[in-house]
């Protein structure tokens, strides 16, 4: 397994209907595992072993855990196929050139 970590240009900012979005497409991803203490999981609540979570930061919508490095890298895709469909605008990580949606 490998450490895996990413930045999404979805904004902290972004409004409620946007976030309500994100929050029915966390349960329809693989492995989904609920929230614990305000934090969603996927594969297992515990971060140790095998797991993955997220969170809202300045930096835009952040997900980080441990993975097979194959599984991280179909995971993410599948994620930001189906926000780039929610959302109406292409997600990825800022620092890959994705720009940031203000509302």
């Amino acid at each position: 397994m490998t450490s895996c970590n990413c930045n999404l240009n979805i904004h902290y900012t972004a409004p409620d209907e946007v976030w309500d979005k994100i929050a029915k497409l966390y349960q329809e991803m693989p492995e989904w595992q609920g929230i614990k203490n305000g934090i969603p999981y996927w594969f297992s609540k515990s971060e140790s072993g095998k797991y993955l979570c997220a969170s809202v930061e300045p930096g835009g919508l952040q997900f980080r855990g441990e993975l097979e490095p194959e599984e991280w890298q179909q995971w993410l895709t599948l994620f930001r196929k189906k926000a780039s469909d929610y959302l109406g605008y292409e997600i990825g990580e800022p620092e890959d050139g994705y720009d940031f949606v203000y509302y």
